[in-house]
């Protein structure tokens, strides 16, 4: 019998950078409301896909007003990005806390890949 392996989340199928920009109502809450609403709201999401999604943050707010943060997003597939991203949409994170003002997906050397060739070392 053979077993469908998920892949690996060192080579994810797609990476989005997320672009967001912090809103008052979140910038109103104390360091550890703040921590405390990241628990309470994304933690779990991020629980139920760890095997599947990956979230890095990135603070940009020191060198751009357009906006405060990137999240970066690796996932094993679209669908699993997909299903995260709609959870997400249902907490205030989305559009309360924060404001999504851009959605870069992208596939990592699919330059190469696409033509069979390897990628420039890095």
């Amino acid at each position: 019998m053979t077993t469908k392996q998920t892949p690996a989340l060192d080579q994810p199928a797609i990476t989005v950078f997320m672009l967001v920009k912090t809103l008052p109502e979140w910038l109103g809450f104390s360091i550890d409301e703040r921590f405390s609403q990241l628990a309470k709201h994304v933690e779990p999401i991020l629980q139920r896909y760890r095997d599947r999604v990956r979230l890095r943050f990135y603070d940009v707010e020191f060198y751009t007003a357009r906006v405060t943060d990137v999240w970066v997003w690796e996932a094993v597939d679209h669908h699993a990005y997909e299903l995260l991203v709609e959870e997400l949409r249902e907490t205030p994170f989305w559009d309360r806390y924060f404001a999504v003002v851009e959605i870069l997906p992208g596939v990592e050397n699919a330059y190469a890949k696409n033509y069979g060739r390897e990628a420039l070392p890095a």
